[in-house]
């Protein structure tokens, strides 16, 4: 493994202008196909075997009318404190308020309250429903500017006018701040890292180009996939994240072998060789975690994994050819200042080579950098360093014992919208379950005979408000109605109304022979949540598998594999319970711009397990790769984690920095679900980078001694040796100047 990337860095570092031409007509080609391809189509949500997916199905094929409606605005309607709406001047206003709906762009009709009984019982409250001609992704400003100047004629009025529904405009682009603050926040990092304009630019634009052709590549296909066009969001997020990294470890480890002595071919060689094979396989995490969301069987998560895993595809690729590339056009150039006099001219000498690597070994003995000084700390006190990083992390995690999972809806938008001001305005006016109907499909025979039935009996039971009149389609064979519960959409009374109408709906089945499908916002919710518990564990079983068996291959050990596993767990319960206590809670709401605390969204969690879990094995095989490979290379256990350490600490803490930057940058976007999962990665990054890889893992690397690096003998010859550490390599003639020593000053350290 080690030997073929050695010898694809080594091409790549030798043409490259052709290899850097090859990706500038790649990403040229990507972006002419995107801005050719017809727009991405509108978002839906899907949850297939459900028992709300086939009531919509059912409904979209016996009401085709009712499904062939366009975008909808629901406009309420309140008169003054201590008046009633139905006042003759209050009447007269609302009148010409409906008037005005009507003459709105693109509207094709408008109910009167006055005469669809949309009236409050105390007279206060009235509401108009819109409907428009268009779905709501169709909608333009002109229309959305229509409707608001409407809104404001109401109020002028003297009535208090706010309006619901997906025909009114909620602002939920990227703002592109994100991406600009991680992007500057990562520079900063990567200048003070290497010191040299030249490396901290290279991961940046290496990133931006990985970026640029996945993105492009998605929305190209957008149309004939059905990829929406909030599925590059999360593709966005990780690919820059891991195409600054992946690039960072490169770059930096071609240092590491240029100031070892090696020429400048030669270097590049080698650092695609060892740090490229770690980066292969830590993207190979990454995109086995991200594609096993479809597992879960919601088509948006499986979209926006796939997608996500094949950003993150491209920037592996980028990583292993592209990076050796531009080391090419600047081989010296991305060593600090006062390096680069020493390699500047000719190739070094075999003589100039060893003196190279003698400097190098004198520099480590005499000043241990910080990385190495805190791993001989961790060695010398394991037990205290894993009970505080343990418990610490147990901490931060117990908020998560009172997640509560919700879907965005009006309820839990901020208190300033007009969408969340009529939903207010609508329960207290007409009931907490008036938000959040449920409806009911009967599909028999005598459909509406039977339906009448079905509602007589659903109106005796405890929890429901009223029941709608019976509709039946043409056919006579599918009716419907509408149940409103007493409590809200979000309410668990209102759940168990749910299960219990279904349960009553089974038995009423057998009776009429009929089938009873319920559906609407509070059934669609048990339905999701009843579909990501079934598919949580098949998913971890399968991701974190064959993650397992993939770091086994790379470590050749059994313990590794299994203490990364239980550290990535502990770093998603801290990371979840961080997310409850800032999103759901409201601790620290001001500082992360939190407007309305409220559940957490139900497919934060499965999407953030995925995306975690492939980050956390980037750390760990960044950082125990080189463990690995000082100890196939005659170093003692403890000698393997500080060498570990004090090559790859410095440089893992500046990618993990840079993760928790470009992640952090995201919590400021208007979208709710894109800042929780910016302020959850974030979190984790932190944890599982700064705690667990950083302090719990040499912790038990001291626990466990050369223990650490069992393998069954059985299983040794039945697993590949791929040679990720590239022991290989140290036997190539070019090697031989600068092979691996352990200078006394790191055995001193670990005493």
């Amino acid at each position: 493994m080690a030997t073929f990337f050695y010898k694809l860095g080594c091409l790549a570092f030798r043409r490259r202008g052709t290899t850097a031409l090859l990706w500038l007509l790649i990403l040229i080609g990507a972006g002419f196909a995107a801005s050719s391809a017809p727009p991405p189509p509108a978002d839906t949500f899907s949850m297939p075997g459900t028992e709300s997916q086939k009531a919509f199905d059912l409904l979209e094929e016996k009401f085709p009318a009712a499904g062939a409606d366009g975008a909808s605005a629901r406009v309420v309607v309140r008169a003054p404190e201590g008046e009633r709406i139905t006042d003759p001047e209050h009447k007269t206003a609302v009148a010409g308020l409906v008037a005005d709906l009507g003459e709105n762009p693109k509207v094709s009709r408008v109910t009167d309250p006055f005469t669809s009984g949309a009236v409050s019982k105390d007279g206060t409250t009235a509401y108009a429903v819109a409907t428009y001609e268009v779905m709501a992704t169709e909608l333009k400003d002109t229309e959305h500017d229509a409707l608001d100047k409407t809104l404001r004629s109401g109020r002028d009025a003297g009535l208090t006018v706010e309006a619901g529904g997906d025909a009114v405009k909620i602002d939920t682009t990227m703002s592109g701040a994100g991406e600009k603050i991680g992007l500057l926040i990562s520079a900063i990092v990567l200048l003070t890292t290497f010191g040299s304009l030249i490396a901290a630019g290279m991961p940046l634009l290496t990133a931006l180009i990985g970026i640029g052709t996945g993105i492009s590549v998605i929305t190209a296909l957008s149309s004939t996939l059905g990829l929406s066009s909030t599925t590059s969001t999360l593709a966005m997020m990780l690919g820059l994240a891991v195409g600054i990294d992946y690039a960072l470890f490169i770059v930096s480890r071609y240092r590491s072998e240029l100031l070892e002595g090696h020429d400048r071919q030669e270097a590049a060689g080698r650092a695609v060789g060892t740090a490229g094979s770690a980066v292969v396989f830590a993207g190979l995490t990454v995109i086995v975690a991200l594609a096993g969301l479809s597992v879960v069987n919601i088509p948006v998560l499986t979209k926006m994994g796939l997608a996500a895993a094949g950003t993150v595809a491209v920037a592996v690729l980028i990583a292993v050819t592209l990076v050796p590339a531009l080391l090419g056009f600047a081989p010296v150039r991305v060593l600090p200042r006062r390096d680069r006099a020493a390699f500047r001219g000719k190739p070094l000498s075999a003589r100039q080579q060893r003196k190279a690597a003698k400097r190098v070994a004198k520099q480590a003995k005499q000043r241990p950098n910080l990385g190495a000084r805190w791993a001989g700390y961790v060695l010398r006190h394991p037990v205290a360093v894993l009970l505080v990083g343990v418990v610490g992390l147990g901490a931060v995690a117990l908020p998560a014992a009172d997640l509560e999972l919700g879907l965005p809806g009006e309820g839990t938008m901020a208190p300033d919208t007009t969408q969340r001001k009529a939903y207010d305005m609508l329960s207290a006016s007409f009931g907490d379950g008036f938000n959040g109907p449920l409806t009911v499909t009967v599909e028999s025979d005598r459909a509406a005979a039977v339906a009448k039935e079905v509602g007589e009996r659903f109106a005796e039971e405890n929890g429901v408000a009223s029941v709608a009149a019976v509709t039946a389609n043409e056919a006579g064979d599918t009716a419907i109605f509408s149940v409103v519960p007493a409590s809200g959409p979000n309410d668990t009374a209102t759940e168990e109304l749910v299960r219990s109408l279904r349960e009553l709906a089974g038995a009423l089945e057998g009776d009429t022979g009929s089938e009873i499908l319920i559906s609407g916002q509070p059934a669609l919710f048990i339905d999701f949540s009843r579909t990501l518990d079934e598919a949580l564990l098949p998913y971890l079983g399968l991701v974190v598998g064959l993650a397992f068996l993939l770091l086994m291959v790379v470590f050749r050990s059994v313990l590794v594999p299994f203490k990364a596993a239980l550290g990535f767990l502990l770093s998603v319960g801290a990371a979840l319970g961080a997310v409850v206590a800032v999103f759901q809670k409201g601790w620290f709401a001001d500082v992360f711009g939190v407007e309305q605390p409220g559940p957490v969204m139900s497919t934060m969690p499965i999407l953030m397990i995925g995306v975690v879990f492939g980050l956390a094995m980037d750390y760990e095989v960044f950082l125990v790769s080189r463990m690995r490979e000082a100890y196939v290379h005659g170093a003692t256990s403890g000698e393997a984690v500080v060498t570990g350490f004090r090559y790859g600490g410095r440089v893992v803490s500046a990618a993990a920095l840079i993760m928790i930057s470009v992640f952090s940058g995201f919590i400021v976007e208007d979208n709710d679900l894109i800042a929780m999962m910016g302020f959850a990665l974030a979190s984790a990054v932190l944890f599982d980078a700064f705690v667990v890889r950083m302090a719990i893992v040499p912790a038990l690397f001291a626990l466990l001694g050369t223990k650490a690096w069992w393998l069954p003998r059985w299983l040794d010859r039945l697993l590949p040796n791929l040679d990720v550490e590239g022991a290989k390599l140290s036997r190539h003639p070019a090697g031989a100047a600068a092979s691996h020593r352990y200078p006394r000053r790191e055995q001193e350290l670990i005493r």
